[in-house]
């Protein structure tokens, strides 16, 4: 009995393409043609075939199957490689979905950064840029100390949106009340997460990289009325902490702002 290539395709369930490609890689040996010039497989080529799915259905990469198939010395390495790579794939795959569900409840964007769904709602542009940013320049510690942060500022989204909203030309005055409305937000930032004057302990990287791409990231996301507003504001909130007795102790020492 023999078979053409798409009669083999539907009996192995995969299809002419996909047998193609394994001719191409040498996983396949070519079948004789008939006169008219059409391929003849034979049973060997089916259960071939067959043996390559089975292969391919395990999570075996094709460059792996020809080695494996062979019964090589390095098959049981093989596969303890590729249990580990899916153990791997499996855990991602459980973080991803644990995600879904959690922008899903909370109605929140696709692209929120992880574990900020929640609050994502109250996220300018900038912000979930700067936290997109945070993600990967500082330690899963400092990560959970930003989301409490955000979630605590959340009560204050309306000079959130007040400082988004800020006309590039506006006045002393505007930027001076707005900075002064901001500065308690900052500065209980500063008293309840000390690591925000020296932040070297959380970082992936180093200071100066770190600090390099946040003054970038903020000049490029904020106008420079924003930018102002937010530097008096730090100024002040570094008053305000440095003046506050923390819970049980002295009064905060706090003499310089955060790298961010």
């Amino acid at each position: 009995m023999s078979w053409s290539t798409r009669a083999l395709a539907a009996l192995a369930g995969t299809t002419v393409n996909t047998i193609r490609h394994y001719h191409r890689l040498g996983l396949l040996d070519q079948p004789q043609r008939r006169t008219n010039g059409y391929k003849e497989y034979e049973v060997r080529h089916l259960v071939r075939l067959l043996r390559i799915r089975r292969l391919v259905e395990l999570g075996m990469p094709l460059a792996t199957v020809s080695k494996v198939s062979a019964g090589a010395d390095g098959t049981t390495e093989a596969l303890r490689n590729l249990d580990a790579d899916l153990t791997a794939r499996i855990a991602q795959l459980t973080r991803a979905r644990a995600d879904i569900a959690e922008l899903l409840h909370d109605n929140a964007p696709a692209d929120a950064p992880a574990g900020f769904a929640s609050v994502a709602a109250h996220l300018s542009e900038p912000d979930s840029a700067l936290i997109h940013l945070s993600a990967r320049l500082y330690d899963a510690s400092a990560l959970r100390d930003l989301r409490r942060m955000v979630e605590a500022d959340a009560e204050a989204d309306a000079l959130g949106t007040e400082l988004a909203e800020l006309p590039p030309d506006a006045d002393e005055n505007a930027r001076r009340r707005l900075a002064e409305r901001l500065s308690p937000t900052l500065a209980r930032n500063l008293i309840e997460y000390p690591w925000l004057v020296d932040p070297a302990a959380h970082l992936a990287g180093g200071v100066g990289m770190t600090r390099r791409t946040f003054v970038e990231a903020m000049v490029e996301f904020y106008t420079p009325a924003q930018l102002d507003v937010l530097a008096r504001a730090a100024v002040l909130a570094q008053d305000i902490a440095h003046t506050t007795p923390r819970p049980g102790g002295p009064p905060s020492e706090t003499t310089e702002t955060s790298s961010t």
